[in-house]
């Protein structure tokens, strides 16, 4: 199990009691929660899965983690302030999307051809409504206009010319081509480039993908997802992230999911569904419900990543089978926790 907690935040660990811990909560343990019982609030992010060391991204750790930090405090004012869900995770991902140490927005890798495409959804666990969006060249914060989708359209997926489209007739805010150029996204396509040619693996990754999952003080639960995709894709890839119930899912019945790695995998598997519908009928605990499938499925098979979630009761799971997945919580009571690697906390 990949799921680690710093000693000294114990105060913060109780809003975690269950979830990421070793061992995981028993299924008679999380169904004893009172039904009146006010679920413990919060949220929880990830900025992409990889294999990954400490080292390898040491000169940029100390400013990933502070973004990490503002992310999830611009999405506990939210949900402190008795904001929805919905909300906190729109709020947070938008700044993951501005930054340009992240795989998403402003920090999007390039594809083969040298330009970038964006992916982005939101879902409502409450309503089971959501919003994806997919190949997007000039939109700056995808996951507002993936939103937009869920609220201002009778779909669920837009792609491309079309997604921009109706990004344009909503207002959203485009932005030059130019603006998504940053020096390391644009040497890691150099660097895959050179090795596809000489028919070598790349040794170090972090996928970058960005997500939050939280559940508000109305007991609502919401989850997104927003990616710049792989680095070196071609023929208009899409992956996982924008795929309800492979990448992203949410359903007040049963857990709220943010995926991040290889998207095929993630895809054939429907693993953020799969995870919600073991914890729903079949009562395990989410934490032992994603290592079931993260561990137990994906990585025999080769499907390299991670997830993170929360349950209805506020339960946050964290489980990932490569070295490393940037992650990070906040509960009721405003304390921040950000993590990196497998080995954070021992």
């Amino acid at each position: 199990m990949r799921t680690n907690i710093n000693a000294p935040m114990a105060l913060l660990a109780a809003f975690f009691m269950y979830s990421c811990s070793q061992p995981a909560p028993s299924a008679q343990t999380q169904a004893s929660a009172p039904a009146n019982q006010a679920p413990k609030w919060g949220m929880v992010i990830h900025t992409g899965a990889g294999n990954f060391t400490l080292a390898g991204i040491a000169e940029r750790k100390d400013a990933m983690q502070a973004a990490m930090n503002e992310a999830l405090m611009a999405g506990y004012r939210v949900l402190a302030g008795g904001g929805a869900s919905l909300d906190a995770v729109q709020a947070t991902i938008v700044i993951l999307e501005d930054s340009p140490l992240f795989n998403a927005g402003k920090g999007a890798v390039f594809t083969h051809e040298g330009t970038n495409e964006l992916d982005a959804a939101i879902m409502d666990g409450a309503t089971m409504k959501a919003g994806a969006v997919a190949g997007l060249k000039r939109i700056k914060n995808p996951i507002l206009l993936a939103r937009l989708v869920m609220e201002k359209s009778p779909h669920v997926l837009m792609a491309g010319a079309g997604a921009e489209a109706f990004a344009k007739q909503e207002g959203v805010d485009f932005v030059d081509q130019k603006y998504f150029y940053t020096d390391r996204a644009w040497k890691t396509l150099q660097d895959e480039l050179a090795a596809e040619k000489k028919k070598a693996a790349q040794t170090e990754d972090h996928h970058g993908t960005v997500g939050a999952v939280a559940l508000d003080q109305h007991g609502n639960l919401a989850a997104g997802t927003s990616t710049g995709g792989l680095t070196n894709k071609r023929f208009g890839r899409i992956g996982d992230s924008p795929i309800i119930g492979a990448g992203t899912y949410a359903n007040n019945q049963s857990c709220a999911i943010s995926s991040t790695g290889i998207g095929e995998f993630w895809i054939r598997y429907t693993v953020a569904h799969d995870i919600c519908a073991r914890v729903q009928y079949t009562h395990v605990s989410i934490q032992a419900a994603a290592d079931a499938v993260v561990q137990g499925e994906l990585k025999p098979v080769g499907g390299e990543g991670g997830v993170i979630g929360l349950d209805a009761h506020g339960n946050v799971m964290m489980s990932f089978n490569t070295t490393g997945m940037g992650r990070g919580y906040v509960g009721e009571d405003g304390k921040p926790a950000i993590m990196f690697t497998e080995h954070d906390g021992q």
